[in-house]
Order: structure tokens, then sequence, then C-alpha cells
């Protein structure tokens, strides 16, 4: 409960104060390239319940292809690059968190194809939590695109080494979790962003 209100509150404040941020990167985007300012894609959320995540877009809209980012992608739009570095892409989640689809601090949502992938065992408790804009993983692999550029095979390398161990990461959470180790999290990301 107490997270809960926790969300609330930061997610609020949060779409109050970046309000005139979220106005500038919408713009950006839409003078930047084709399509719409926002990009939306089901994951699975708590429970194994699908949702639509919101994203701001940062790649072409004809961007058909792998749903995994691998150093410089060409689909990536000029405006892209830059919110993405910044983690702004990000921003619209406020809104997931609002609305109880997400969390501030949870294990970051994947798409159904990978989640089909996790051990039985793991897959129930990493989805007993709500997914999160950030968590340790996203933190651990914060340059994923780029090490996945390194390898002979992106997307067996994502499958068969990163994603256990991310999905090790969030597993670890979902087991002891706790408010004061969500803001350590938080404090974490606002470094490895801003810092």
């Amino acid at each position: 409960m107490a997270k809960r209100l926790f969300d609330l509150i930061l997610a609020a404040l949060g779409l109050a104060l970046f309000a005139p941020l979220l106005l500038l990167v919408a713009a950006w985007i839409k003078l930047d390239s084709k399509g719409p300012v926002l990009f939306r894609q089901e994951r699975v959320g708590r429970h194994g319940e699908p949702f639509l995540i919101h994203k701001f877009r940062s790649m072409r809209t004809d961007n058909a292809g792998a749903q995994i980012t691998v150093g410089a992608d060409p689909r990536i739009t000029r405006a892209g690059r830059a919110i993405r570095a910044l983690k702004l892409d990000e921003l619209p989640q406020l809104w997931d968190v609002l609305r109880g689809a997400m969390s501030f601090v949870g294990p970051r949502p994947e798409v159904a194809r990978y989640v089909a992938l996790y051990p039985a065992g793991l897959r129930e408790l990493v989805l007993s939590v709500r997914p999160g804009i950030t968590d340790l993983a996203s933190l651990e692999y914060r340059n994923e695109s780029e090490l996945l550029a390194r390898a002979a095979d992106p997307e067996r390398e994502y499958v068969e080494v990163v994603m256990p161990a991310k999905l090790a990461l969030a597993a670890a959470y979902a087991r002891e979790h706790s408010l004061a180790g969500d803001l350590r999290i938080i404090w974490r990301t606002v470094r490895a962003v801003w810092g």
C-alpha cells in the first residue's frame, strides 16, 4: 500500500513538474520525423496481464525488425538518439505509473515472446510485482545495445546471456523489495542518467 501511494504521489508530481519538458520533447519528435509522438507497445505486466506501455517515439515509423536495439541502430531518429541518451523517452511511463500498470521501481516489462522463455518458477515470481520504469537490471545493463552490438548474434546473446542475468536481478527484487530499497534504486538511476 505504501509503495502504491508513493508511486501515485511521485507520478502526479512528475507529470506536473515535467509538463513543459514533455511538450518540448513532443514538439521536437513531431518536427524531426513523420509519425506519432508516442510509441505504444503491448508488454506483460503484473500477474501476466498485458498492458500498453507508453514511450516517446525514438524510431522511424517503418521500424519493423528486431525487438531489441543493437548499437547505432539505423531505425533510431536524430531526436531519438538524444532522448534515449537522456532517458527522456521513458517519461510518458509516468502516466503508466499513475494508472497503476507500472511502478517507479520494478522489473522492466518485457514483450510476450521473451516472457514465454522465462523458467516457470521465475516467471511467476517476477510477474508477482508491478513492472517498473527502472530497476537494478536497467542500471547494470544501461549500455545493453552496445553490448549486443559486439555479439555475433545479438538476439541469441540477449536470450542466452543478457536476459537470464536481468531475470536473476528481477527475481531478487521481487523477493526482497522495500520502499527504502526503491529509493536507493531511484537515486542510483538519477545519478546514472544525470550525474
